[in-house]
């Protein structure tokens, strides 16, 4: 009975068929989850150079005085417009500017006011446009939902209730005189 039994053993315990099927199985779901990752990565990257670039257009439009009178909706129609490759950016855009006194020192708040897209109406924390001489600083939190929820990179990345992940752009400037 073993006799019988001891050649098959043998023969399958010899046999390469299939031996890339392991080394094939554990190693695919690393390279997916770098290739997933990858994207990500670029994703976030490219969304948040082209939020830096828009604010930095709108505040130097904003700092030389071009004469045009911004509000809050103009300011943010105007990064959005800047940044045309940020999907519903009017929607998930939040801008905040605040007075710096130079001379009684108050830091800004260090969180950003960010868009919470479970309310229908969200108030404005802080929104002052300044005069000629005053140190302002304009602050826009743009919230996005990643690609790939599920990824390595997106797991890591804080996300909101809804899943959305904020990225932040800041930038401070002097009003010209007018």
């Amino acid at each position: 009975m073993i006799r019988f039994l001891q050649l098959p053993l043998r023969r399958f315990r010899d046999s390469e068929d299939g031996s890339m099927l392991v080394p094939f199985a554990l190693w695919t779901p690393v390279f997916l989850g770098l290739i997933l990752s990858s994207i990500e990565l670029g994703t976030v990257t490219i969304r948040h150079t082209a939020l830096e670039r828009a604010v930095d257009e709108t505040v130097r439009d904003l700092r030389l005085g071009t004469g045009e009178a911004m509000d809050h909706a103009t300011l943010k129609q105007q990064i959005c417009d800047s940044a045309a490759i940020l999907p519903a950016c009017m929607d998930t855009m939040h801008l905040e500017m605040v007075r710096l006194d130079m001379r009684d020192w108050s830091a800004p708040e260090t969180s950003a006011d960010c868009v919470d897209v479970s309310e229908a109406v969200n108030p404005q924390r802080g929104f002052e446009f300044g005069k000629g001489n005053e140190m302002m600083m304009l602050r826009a939190c743009y919230k996005y939902q990643p690609i790939t929820p599920a990824g390595t990179l997106s797991s890591s990345l804080a996300k909101d209730d809804d899943g959305y992940t904020a990225l932040v752009a800041t930038s401070a400037f002097v009003h010209e005189p007018l």
